[in-house]
């Protein structure tokens, strides 16, 4: 007698053992992730900021951050979700590793900043090139264009 004819036709499998999770294909192995954090919502994106820096708190960094529109993500706002979350202090309920707190801005206001940024460092390497064009007045060592390339190589000779 088979255990459906047994059961009276019924599938008696516990539901729980029925969940997708348990039918998907295995995933390969790989090393856990100490920064795992919830996916940002529509329209946000995620960012871990320093808290603390060896031992000691960090809270002109936090301030900064908070100033340029950073907002920290509380855990009640994530609740199916599973990490470290501080338990005590100033950021109780905050997502936090490490030292790290978990924080997120508008998708508009993080390029309109990265933007901001790349701005401030093309500005700066367009200076040290007119110093550099400045400083370099002997014409027998002109220098037309600074060449800025960068390759990384894991040793043994380089192929063309």
């Amino acid at each position: 007698m088979t255990d459906e004819i047994k059961s009276g036709g019924l599938d008696r499998t516990p539901r729980a053992n029925k969940t997708r999770e348990k039918t998907a294909s295995r995933r390969p192995w790989a090393p856990p992730s100490m920064l795992d954090a919830p996916p940002a919502p529509e329209g946000f994106v995620h960012r871990w900021i320093r808290a603390e820096a060896r031992g000691f708190d960090d809270t002109k960094n936090i301030s900064a951050r908070i100033r340029e529109g950073w907002e920290l993500v509380r855990k009640d706002e994530y609740p199916d979700f599973e990490a470290p979350v501080l338990d005590s202090g100033k950021y109780e309920g905050v997502f936090g590793v490490g030292g790290l707190l978990l924080a997120r801005m508008p998708v508009e206001t993080a390029s309109e900043r990265n933007e901001y940024y790349r701005s401030q460092s093309s500005d700066q390497m367009e200076a040290v090139d007119m110093d550099m064009m400045r400083e370099n007045a002997h014409s027998t060592m002109t220098i037309s264009k600074p060449d800025r390339q960068s390759r990384v190589t894991f040793g043994g000779t380089r192929k063309s």
